[in-house]
């Protein structure tokens, strides 16, 4: 049975060996990008109220989610922000990212996605934190994933939408806390 397990910033920085596989195996991620995911997400670690979880199974990560309070000067928080104001006004983008949980990553081992394990990571993620909101990004394209934020109640904010210096579109998402 696959459990879910708490990690403080720490422990999630001595397992980024982990989370960088499942990472690579669920983004069919090109080698030569994983050492600068592994750095973001190193740096994630140290933002406000970074909460992860790890799915496990047998001792073996299978999963893992994690997120934190968005704030201004947060690379990706500042650059969404300024689009959603551009396209729908200051108000949106402060109701939207004023006070907001950033999902930053939610990735599933291939052979363990379509079980549950990326809902049970998001809602128990979601659960009792004190943000109005909550936000992430995601590639724009009909996938697996797009379904269930869909189904847990976020909506398209910024669609499509690519990163500076990027070339991929993504879709920026949102819904309230707590989550239907």
């Amino acid at each position: 049975m696959i459990e879910l397990r708490g990690a403080e910033a720490a422990e999630f920085d001595t397992r980024l060996d982990e989370v960088i596989d499942v990472y690579a195996q669920a983004m069919r991620a090109p080698v030569e990008q994983l050492p600068g995911r592994k750095s973001i997400m190193r740096s994630h670690g140290s933002y406000p109220a970074f909460q992860c979880l790890f799915a496990e199974l047998y001792g073996r990560t299978v999963g893992f989610a994690y997120g934190f309070h968005g704030a201004h000067g947060q690379w990706w928080h500042d650059v969404v922000h300024r689009a959603l104001a551009e396209q729908q006004g200051r108000e949106a983008a402060d109701a939207w990212l004023g006070n907001a949980f950033e999902l930053a990553e939610i990735h599933v081992h291939p052979d363990y996605q379509g079980k549950g394990v990326g809902r049970a990571l998001i809602t128990t993620l979601c659960a009792g934190r004190q943000e109005r909101s909550v936000v992430l990004s995601t590639h724009d394209q009909p996938t697996i994933a797009r379904h269930l934020y869909r189904k847990l109640g976020f909506v398209d904010l910024l669609s499509p939408f690519v990163f500076p210096g990027g070339h991929e579109l993504y879709a920026i998402a949102g819904t309230t806390l707590p989550l239907r």
